[in-house]
């Protein structure tokens, strides 16, 4: 068997998306022009007004990144107590729940999705319980319409961290839509950024002056030095939005790309014993921002974490993505005895893969040629 080469460049787990620089100049001269950096300026209105339409939304506001939106959202809601949510997620899902003075209640996941087990939330709601924060891992969806049914009941908010989910659609419904509030992160990671950037997206109106406040300093619209409520600094700049003007022409084809290379890993990796990946659900189109798949230690000659490390050695840097659980973090004191089986087997055995679409067919081929390698 002829040994396999490691690639002579290294192949990351992600590159940004980015517009061609004369395009850049051209919107920098526009920016110059105006003389207007930040503080709501041309490029932050149009950027809204689009990114409204794209995600086909009723409401949406523009943040400096995913977290102070996150943070601004449970804000503006008004939590208080308790809230339950996932601890297979990214830090500043929970993190933001620490900053607001709220208690995370982890409920474990599903094996197929890897979101907050549906079934599993309403066991843990409390007197104390004031809403539910969803994370749609890896661009799928939550189980929406089952979340919203629990929330009526027990009078209690969802929050969704949408920031794997620009551009998905379930049952033909912009994805922002679900939940009292969605958060989408812009960060350059992500299929479509504004290299730092976030956006929430809601269906009550009446939250946009608000959500204008909290993240302006509580400055009022009609003094300029009137402050209305304690407010931060969580302005997107005019950079920022022009960036994001010019890679939201861009998203349509990177996704496109995304989709075929995702079914180029398919294709070459769905007969290995002993790993296994997301299929895809009805209902869902899809915007193809990462490609996870998990390694049964059982199954292969080599664990996740000695696959991970052993890839390095190919040029082929992967993620362990989400590793540790968030239970696991230093700073989190454990007062209850949680039962996360799902969540603990997951994170040992998730493994994202390099996608993105500068990546070619005989490159995503040559990757699974070593991770199959590697694992029989």
């Amino acid at each position: 068997m002829t040994k396999i080469k490691p690639f002579k460049e290294p192949i990351y787990i992600i590159r940004p998306v980015l517009a061609p620089l004369i395009q850049v100049y051209k919107k920098i001269d526009e920016i110059w022009e105006s003389k207007w950096l930040t503080n709501h300026g041309n490029q932050h209105k149009a950027l809204e007004t689009e990114l409204t339409k794209y995600l086909n939304v009723d409401n949406l506001t523009l943040f400096c990144n995913g977290t102070i939106a996150l943070e601004i959202a449970l804000q503006a809601l008004e939590l208080k107590g308790e809230v339950i949510t996932t601890p297979f997620t990214f830090p500043a899902t929970v993190t933001s729940l620490f900053q607001k003075n709220l208690k995370p209640i982890f409920c474990d996941i599903n094996p197929d999705d890897f979101n907050i087990n549906s079934d599993a939330i309403e066991d843990l709601i409390t007197p104390n319980t004031s809403a539910i924060l969803g994370v749609h891992v890896f661009g799928n969806p939550c189980d929406v319409e089952k979340i919203e049914k629990i929330a009526k009941n027990y009078q209690v908010k969802v929050i969704y961290d949408a920031a794997h989910c620009f551009g998905v659609n379930f049952k033909n419904k912009g994805i922002g839509n679900y939940g009292d509030i969605s958060m989408f992160s812009f960060h350059a990671t992500k299929i479509f950024h504004t290299i730092e950037g976030g956006a929430l997206t809601y269906n009550n109106s009446e939250l946009k002056e608000l959500l204008y406040l909290l993240k302006n300093f509580g400055y009022g619209t009609k003094d300029e030095y009137e402050i209305l409520l304690p407010g931060t600094n969580g302005k997107l700049n005019e950079l920022q939005a022009a960036i994001g003007l010019l890679n939201l022409q861009l998203v349509e084809d990177e996704i496109k790309k995304r989709k075929h290379l995702t079914q180029v890993y398919r294709e070459n990796l769905e007969n290995v014993d002993g790993l296994k990946f997301n299929v895809e659900k009805q209902n869902v189109m899809y915007n193809y921002q990462y490609f996870p798949l998990l390694i049964d230690e059982k199954k292969s000659r080599n664990n996740r974490d000695k696959v991970y490390d052993l890839l390095k050695k190919y040029n082929v840097f992967t993620r362990k993505y989400f590793y540790p659980l968030c239970t696991d973090y230093l700073f989190f004191k454990k007062d209850r005895d949680y039962q996360l089986p799902i969540a603990e087997k997951i994170t040992t055995q998730i493994l994202c893969l390099p996608l993105y679409s500068g990546l070619k067919d005989q490159d995503i081929i040559k990757i699974c040629e070593i991770l199959i390698s590697l694992i029989k």
